[in-house]
């Protein structure tokens, strides 16, 4: 049986491999790590762990993902988003195991009208974009056998998203101002999860960078609307700027992805972000009751 150990095994991402892998079993051992588990910033405890383990496969969904502290808190998130990786990787080398990478659409600056592809010009706008692309180059660098994926506007039924986020303040409030100028793909973690575990059964992997997440695009308040649609919420959404709710860190203005290198390379069949947005509010909607 072949191992998979998941690095942020407490996140969204790595929540929903824990619901999921009761329908792997029969293949797959997988274990689980979060930051109260294993502190991936220290290279001896990451060496460790897969000098013990030898896993076929890694996972890193762990990440420092607070996009506004991050410009206070720079040190720490280069720490675990670029550090972290680089030593990550090289035990993968070390064991010989194949590292699954998960980073994301503020790589780029956002400035363009078309979908980025994999190959375009990285120009991170924040300390928190640039230290997603320290990791995905220290992972490309140091393991060969290393699948970077990039997604975007990540949500689930776990932890805190911004699914999560509006169904809250859609209970406290009756009008909400919701950014209507920023574009991109929400992605499902478990529409993800599913697409990394497609990748892993999947032989011979082709290896490097892929961009995942449901399509078509939308924008913030396209998104909050649907959610308040299916949630069948009577609150007053109303489209505001990005001028008129700004952030410490600058946002990507347009960071859609093309899809199709990861849809013909693994064959995997991506989903419409409004088909998996009504199924999580309707979980999270029969959770509540």
């Amino acid at each position: 049986m072949k191992k998979i150990v998941v690095l942020g095994g407490n996140g969204q991402l790595g929540n929903y491999f824990r619901k999921i892998v009761s329908d792997y079993d029969s293949d797959f051992d997988f274990h689980f790590f979060g930051s109260e588990d294993l502190d991936i910033t220290g290279r001896s405890a990451v060496s460790d762990l897969f000098d013990d383990l030898k896993p076929e496969f890694c996972i890193n969904a762990a990440a420092y993902t607070a996009v506004d502290l991050a410009e206070k808190e720079a040190e720490k998130a280069f720490a675990v988003n670029a550090d972290a990786v680089g030593h990550i990787a090289e035990a993968c080398k070390d064991s010989n195991t194949v590292l699954i990478h998960i980073s994301t659409d503020y790589v780029f600056d956002g400035d363009t009208n078309i979908s980025y592809s994999e190959d375009n010009f990285t120009n991170p706008q924040g300390v928190y974009g640039e230290s997603k692309r320290r990791g995905e180059e220290a992972a490309l660098e140091n393991n060969p056998k290393t699948i970077v994926i990039r997604t975007s506007w990540l949500y689930s039924e776990f932890n805190k998203n911004f699914v999560k986020t509006m169904l809250n303040l859609f209970s406290q409030k009756e009008e909400l101002g919701i950014v209507a100028d920023q574009f991109g793909q929400p992605t499902n973690a478990n529409d993800l999860a599913l697409a990394v575990m497609k990748i892993i059964e999947t032989e011979p992997k082709t290896y490097g960078i892929f961009h995942f997440s449901n399509y078509p695009e939308t924008n913030w308040f396209e998104f909050a609307s649907k959610i308040a649609e299916f949630s069948d919420s009577k609150i007053k959404l109303k489209a505001i700027t990005t001028e008129e709710f700004p952030t410490p860190a600058k946002r990507p203005h347009r960071s859609t992805m093309a899809l199709d290198k990861i849809e013909n390379t693994y064959k995997i069949e991506l989903v419409h972000w409004e088909n998996s947005l009504e199924n999580c509010v309707r979980i999270l909607k029969t959770a509540a009751q």
